[in-house]
C-alpha cells in the first residue's frame, strides 16, 4: 500500500513495508535458487555470484536497462527513486524485473544530501541497513585499502631504520626504496572529513613511523572499490590486488601492492565483498547492492557481478549510474560495458523541472537551505531556457546507438504547462517520454515509464563505444571533451601532458580503460556554469594511475576525493530510540 510522503518520512516508509520483506528462505523460493546460493545476514542475504552464473551459464540474458540523469542540482534529481520506480511500475505490469544499484557512503548519508535509497514510495528496504554499512563491504575496502598503506609506512620506516644486510637478516625483505616524494595512495575513510585532505604522518621518533605528507580519500574513491566494480571473478580480484601502484621508487619504477607482499591480506579482507547483497524496494521487487558510488571522482557503477547475475536471474535488469549523463553513463558506455562486454537496450534519463529551471538561470540551489520560490511556482521561461541541458544529455545517449527514454520525476509543485513543454523538447530530439509519479504512488505513478521502458526494449540497438580501444590517450579526453562535454578543445597543463606522453610511450598502459575526474554540477570543468556552456576548453591537471584496476584518470581542473561537511549535515537529526534500537531521522 502506498503511503503518502509528503506526511509520512521515509523512514517510516521503509519501516511500515519491512513487516512483508521477504526473508532469506523466501527471495530463494522467489528467484529459483538453490539453497546454498543465498548466504543469510540476518534479515538480509548475500548472492553467492560464483555458484549462480555457473548454473545460468547458458540461461539467455534479460533486458539491460541503465538509468542517468540531466546535470543536477546539488540535491540530486533522483536517480535511484526513478530506479526504483522504475522496478515498482514493471512489477505491476507483470514483468520480472529486477535490478543492481550502488551502496552509498557515510560520507553523504551524514551529510547535507542524505542516503541514497530512494525516496517517497519508490524506496529500497531495509533504509536503516543500506544507509548504515549494509553488510560491511565498504568496511571491508577500508580495511583492505588501509592495510596496503600500513604496508607501504612500515616498510619505508624498516629500510630507513636497518642497512641492507639488517633487513634480508630480520625481515627477508629486499629494499625497496620507495620515494617519499612520490607516494600514489592515501588513506581512506567513509566520511566527508575535509580536515584529513592534507596531513603529516610520522610524526614522534625512530619507531613512530616515516615522517611525510599524507593524505585521505574518501572510501568509494579506493582502488579496492573501483576493482570491485570491474572484477569478474574472485581469482580476477585477486590477480588485481597484487598491481596497485601504491608508490614510486626513487629510481621512478611502480611499487605494488604485491611488492609489499599484501595483495593476499587485502583479498582476504574482501573475500565477503564479491558477493552482492540482496534487497528489495517497497514494493518487493527484488534488488542487488553492489558497489559505490560518485561517477565524479571514481568509476559510479553498480558492479558487473551484479549486472551478469541479474541479467541471468531476470527478464528486465534496471541499473543505475552515477551523477549525469556526461560522467555518470560515459562511464557505463566505454568502461564498463567494455570490460563486461554486455550490451545495454535502453537508458532513462531522469529529469526534473527544478533542475531544468536551475539551468536556465534560476536562483542558486543550497544543500541546507529552502528552496528559493522561482522553484515552486510555474516559470514556463526558465524550463524553456535550461532544455538545453536536457537535450545534450539526450544526444550524448543516442551517440551509443542506445534508446532513451526522459523519465521526468514529478515533483508536486510541477505544472501541466511546464510537463508538456519537456515533453515536447524531448520528443523533438528523438526520446521517448514519460511524466512519472513514483515518488508519490510508487508502482501505481510508474506506469507511463514502465511502458515506454517495455516498449523501447523492444527495439535492438545499434549500440557501439565512443571511440576505439586502441585510441591513444590524449586522443580519448579531446573526443570525450569535444563530443561529451561540449568543449572546444583540451587545455593540458605541462605536467600532465608530460605525464600523459609518458603514458601512452609505455606498453603497460595500453588497455587501461580512461575514467575521467570531473565536477558532477556541470557539463564542464566548474560547477558554477550551468545549461550547455560555450567556448571553453577542457583543463586536465594531472591523471591518477589505477594499476590494479586499470583506469588512467585524467583530472579535469581542481577536484578533491574527499569532499567536505556542510554546515548543516544530516547527522544532526539521526537518533536512535533506545527502548527499541531503532534509527530515526534518515533520509
Amino acid at each position: 500500500m502506498a503511503h503518502n510522503p509528503l506526511e509520512m518520512e521515509d523512514w517510516k516508509i521503509s519501516e511500515a513495508a519491512e513487516e512483508h520483506m521477504p526473508m532469506p528462505d523466501q527471495w530463494r523460493e522467489i528467484l529459483g535458487l538453490e539453497k546454498d546460493e543465498v548466504l543469510p545476514m540476518g534479515r538480509l542475504c548475500k548472492l553467492d555470484f560464483i555458484k549462480i552464473i555457473d548454473r545460468l551459464r547458458d540461461r539467455p540474458n534479460g533486458k539491460y536497462i541503465e538509468v542517468t540523469a540531466i546535470t543536477p542540482t546539488p540535491l540530486g534529481e533522483g536517480k535511484t527513486t526513478t530506479s526504483l520506480g522504475l522496478m515498482e511500475g514493471m512489477g505491476k505490469r507483470r514483468k520480472k524485473v529486477g535490478g543492481a544499484l550502488r551502496q552509498p557512503s557515510g560520507g553523504p548519508t551524514m551529510n547535507v544530501k542524505g542516503t541514497a535509497a530512494g525516496g517517497g514510495n519508490a524506496l529500497l528496504i531495509p533504509m536503516t541497513d543500506f544507509s548504515l554499512g549494509l553488510t560491511n563491504d565498504i568496511n571491508d575496502i577500508m580495511n583492505a585499502h588501509n592495510l596496503a598503506m600500513v604496508a607501504m609506512t612500515a616498510r619505508m620506516q624498516h629500510e630507513r631504520n636497518y642497512n641492507d644486510e639488517q633487513l634480508e637478516r630480520l625481515t627477508g625483505m629486499r629494499r625497496l626504496n620507495i620515494d617519499p616524494t612520490r607516494i600514489e595512495m592515501g588513506w581512506v575513510i567513509d566520511f566527508c572529513a575535509q580536515a584529513l585532505r592534507n596531513i603529516v604522518i610520522g610524526m614522534g621518533g625512530r619507531h613512530d613511523g616515516f615522517t611525510m605528507q599524507s593524505r585521505f580519500d574518501i572510501a568509494p574513491a579506493s582502488e579496492c572499490m573501483a576493482i570491485l566494480s570491474i572484477a569478474r571473478d574472485l581469482e580476477d580480484l585477486r590477480k588485481r590486488m597484487d598491481e596497485i601502484t601504491v608508490a614510486f621508487d626513487r629510481s621512478g619504477n611502480p611499487v605494488t601492492t604485491g611488492d609489499l607482499e599484501v595483495g593476499g591480506a587485502m583479498t582476504a579482507w574482501m573475500r565477503k565483498t564479491i558477493n552482492p547483497t540482496l534487497m528489495s524496494t517497497a514494493e518487493y521487487q527484488p534488488c542487488m547492492v553492489h558497489a559505490g558510488p560518485f561517477a565524479n571522482i571514481a568509476i559510479g557503477q553498480s558492479s558487473i557481478i551484479a549486472d551478469r547475475i541479474g541479467l541471468k536471474m531476470f527478464d528486465y535488469h534496471v541499473t543505475e549510474s552515477g551523477f549525469a549523463a556526461d560522467i555518470g553513463f560515459e562511464k557505463f558506455w566505454n568502461v564498463k560495458c567494455r570490460l563486461s562486454g554486455l550490451k545495454p537496450h535502453v537508458s532513462v534519463l531522469t529529469t526534473t523541472i527544478r533542475a531544468l529551471k536551475m539551468h536556465g538561470g534560476g536562483p542558486r540551489v543550497t544543500p541546507g537551505l529552502a528552496l528559493p520560490e522561482a522553484y515552486l511556482k510555474e516559470d514556463l521561461t526558465l524550463v524553456e531556457t535550461g532544455l538545453g541541458n536536457m537535450i545534450h544529455h539526450i544526444a550524448t545517449i543516442r551517440k551509443s546507438g542506445m534508446n532513451p527514454v526522459v523519465c521526468l520525476n514529478r515533483f508536486y509543485t510541477d505544472t501541466a504547462h511546464e510537463i508538456d513543454l519537456v515533453r515536447r523538447a524531448a520528443e523533438a530530439a528523438g526520446a521517448r517520454f514519460a511524466v512519472s509519479d513514483h515518488w508519490l504512488r510508487g508502482g501505481d505513478g510508474a506506469l507511463e515509464l514502465a511502458d515506454a521502458v517495455i516498449d523501447a526494449c523492444n527495439e535492438e540497438p545499434n549500440f557501439h563505444f565512443l571511440y576505439p580501444k586502441e585510441m591513444k590517450l590524449r586522443d580519448r579526453v579531446a573526443m570525450i571533451a569535444r563530443e561529451i562535454y561540449g568543449a572546444e578543445g583540451v587545455a593540458w597543463s605541462p605536467d600532465a601532458a608530460a605525464k600523459a606522453r609518458r603514458l601512452e610511450e609505455d606498453p603497460r598502459y595500453d588497455d587501461f580503460a580512461t575514467v575521467m575526474v570531473k565536477t558532477h554540477l556541470s557539463l564542464s570543468h566548474d560547477p558554477r556554469l550551468k545549461g550547455v556552456p560555450k567556448g571553453w576548453a577542457l583543463p586536465i591537471r594531472d591523471i591518477l594511475v589505477y594499476s590494479g584496476a586499470r583506469f588512467l584518470c585524467p583530472c579535469a581542473w581542481d577536484i578533491s576525493l574527499m569532499p567536505g561537511t556542510g554546515s548543516n549535515p544530516a547527522f544532526r537529526r539521526v537518533d536512535v530510540d533506545t527502548k527499541t534500537g531503532k534509527v530515526f531521522g534518515l533520509f
